[in-house]
């Protein structure tokens, strides 16, 4: 009953957030989003991509040890590194499969600041996706629209509930795994990653419990109803303006 409770409390919490109706929002949080480190073109993103809200949702605090799977051009590693401190750590995790087939600019963003002293407690970690893990054990898993690509051609062979459950191991008890998805029509289950790079939220939901999580909270700051889930999600109809869902799973 409990859970049951948080969940629909949380849930309420994502549509007044989407609606500018939100909890305050802490002083570590704010820090990170206003580091002057950032570049312009990801700040410009922030009023789409909500991520005050989603941070304060996740829980994410200073001093935390978190990895972001398939950081891409480094958008939430960035704020991260700021948020978590000096005394935190940040993985930022690019699948081998990934690497194999992307364009370097996918990445490049993730690859500038491997070695860059202002990011010192950034380590970038290459492997396939199947070998989730990291030198320690983290507080937070988080991934940001690439979930569905696990599903996808160019990640293969990638066995999704073997890396579920390398996500599970790689987490301290009571961790998080966030995850961030385009939205795929009801019922579609996995039909959409290739095509539409969308996926059914029940899929995720069903493959990552199966995993050993516990669904805590599923928001809604990223929902937007005006989204038919039709359009492949670089459609300029649609692009950046998706129906996104976010995921909050604890491992018990």
């Amino acid at each position: 009953m409990k859970g049951s409770y948080v969940w629909v409390c949380l849930l309420a919490w994502g549509i007044a957030a989407a609606a500018g109706d939100g909890p305050q929002i802490p002083a570590f949080v704010q820090a990170a989003l206003s580091d002057p480190l950032r570049p312009v073109t990801q700040v410009e993103r922030d009023g789409e991509r909500k991520p005050a809200q989603i941070i304060v949702l996740s829980g994410l605090k200073p001093g935390d040890k978190v990895a972001d799977f398939m950081p891409g051009n480094a958008y939430f590693t960035r704020i991260f590194s700021r948020l978590v401190g000096s005394s935190g750590r940040v993985y930022a995790f690019l699948p081998t499969e990934q690497l194999a087939h992307c364009s370097p600019d996918e990445v490049a963003g993730t690859t500038a600041i491997e070695h860059d002293p202002r990011y010192s407690n950034v380590t970038v970690l290459r492997e396939a996706a199947e070998q989730f893990a990291a030198p320690e054990s983290l507080d937070m898993v988080w991934t940001a629209q690439d979930y569905h690509d696990l599903h996808d051609r160019f990640m293969q062979p990638t066995d999704v509930h073997r890396f579920n459950r390398a996500v599970f191991r790689s987490l301290k008890h009571g961790g998080v795994y966030l995850i961030i998805d385009h939205v795929a029509e009801a019922g579609s289950g996995l039909r959409d990653t290739e095509t539409l790079h969308r996926i059914d939220p029940d899929a995720i939901r069903s493959e990552v419990t199966a995993a050993g999580f516990v669904l805590e909270a599923r928001s809604a700051v990223l929902h937007n109803p005006n989204d038919s889930h039709l359009l492949p999600v670089f459609d300029p109809a649609v692009r950046h303006q998706t129906d996104q869902v976010v995921f909050k799973f604890r491992k018990p």
